[in-house]
């Protein structure tokens, strides 16, 4: 089984700053096949996207805002110069979720961001944290969301997230089945208060996800929102780790 692997570029966002193609050029040779971007500092987009294709790093998705509004042609051009297939979009949060009323509201976005995207040639992706993983009404909140969402509609699922939730990550992959081709990979303790580890590392259950996903899966996605000590050690050991299961 052949996954392809990616760096979410915020794992390293104290890096990026001071020596962005330095960083970019050690995460190319650690073996990821593509990146996921998270901002421009210590760069701009046109050069980022020069250093990406020298090094024959694929750019999965630019996590940017929903595109809608007026800024809605700004967003849409970022992500389609550097040839993205999915307008991922990671800016969801507690209070988009609080309730039905903000709930259908925050699908009513995503439905018009998806024929936003749709119209440039891209598909629409959201991404979650472990609020959307919450119950209310006896339901998950993700359940809901599906119910309102425009089945073009795509998932990022965060594998890690979902697990802090208390929902079975690997069951909820083999739930999503094609409608999550991407997946973000982190590893660590399970709880929202320590750091995160390496890929292979800490508590999670890698290879059953590897499993849930089967061919639906296109990218696996390392990140981790906080490391302790050698981020870009960290980055390396994980891109070996995922490698060693993908290949």
């Amino acid at each position: 089984m052949t996954i392809k692997t990616a760096l979410q570029l915020y794992s390293l966002r104290h890096l990026t700053p001071t020596d962005y193609e330095g960083v970019i050029r050690k995460v190319a040779s650690f073996g990821y096949d593509g990146v996921e971007t998270a901002g421009f500092e210590g760069t701009t987009a046109a050069a980022a996207a020069k250093l990406f294709k020298e090094l024959g790093l694929a750019v999965v998705g630019v996590h940017s805002p929903f595109p809608v509004g007026e800024k809605k042609n700004e967003i849409l051009d970022l992500s389609s110069a550097f040839g993205c297939k999915y307008m991922i979009v990671a800016h969801i949060g507690p209070d988009d979720v609080k309730d039905m009323d903000a709930i259908k509201a925050l699908c009513a976005k995503v439905n018009e961001a998806q024929a936003n995207s749709k119209a440039r040639g891209m598909t629409m992706m959201i991404h979650n944290h472990w609020w959307e993983y919450a119950r209310t009404g006896g339901k998950l909140i993700a359940d809901q969301m599906i119910e309102l969402l425009d089945p073009a509609v795509l998932f990022e699922l965060d594998t890690y997230w979902i697990k802090v939730a208390g929902v079975d990550p690997a069951e909820r992959v083999r739930q999503m089945g094609k409608r999550s081709p991407v997946l973000h990979i982190k590893d660590g303790p399970l709880n929202r208060e320590e750091a995160m580890t390496a890929v292979g590392k800490g508590k999670m259950d890698i290879p059953a996800i590897l499993k849930a996903g089967g061919a639906n899966t296109e990218w696996w996605i390392m990140e981790a929102d906080r490391l302790d000590g050698d981020a870009l050690e960290a980055v390396r050991q994980s891109c070996v780790y995922m490698k060693g299961l993908t290949k």
